[in-house]
């Protein structure tokens, strides 16, 4: 038991957990972008509040292409809200820390000129 309760504890799993909470919650919101603003933009435009109704008959088996396209409709949304509300916020805050930590890294105006200094001193004491 306790080394069940141990893994329970362990830093990644209640990670992992709170991830899949929130990309629960971010995938609600997603869905009611896709509901409430794109596909009624959508409907301005084409007509029809979605494609679901849309379907074909071949020899008594009917194909539901409509639903499809407004899946696709739906998927290409999320992963539009993906990159740009996620990736590239997150690729953005990367590029800032890489150059913030290569700024620190960098030694100073002073301290080169006191690097050029003491290699100076050493080449004339040769």
């Amino acid at each position: 038991m306790k080394e069940f309760k141990d893994f329970l504890m362990r830093g990644n799993l209640i990670e992992l957990a709170v991830a899949f909470v929130m990309g629960l919650a971010f995938a609600a919101v997603v869905n009611s972008l896709v509901a409430n603003i794109v596909m009624p933009i959508i409907a301005a435009i084409v007509g029809k509040p979605n494609f679901d109704d849309l379907t074909f008959t071949i020899h008594k088996s009917v194909f539901r292409y409509g639903a499809f396209i407004t899946d696709v409709i739906q998927f290409v949304t999320i992963a539009a809200a993906v990159f740009f509300f996620i990736v590239k916020p997150v690729q953005l805050a990367l590029a800032r820390r890489r150059a913030r930590d290569a700024e620190e890294e960098a030694p100073s105006d002073d301290e080169r000129r006191h690097q050029e200094l003491i290699a100076a001193v050493r080449g004339l004491a040769r």
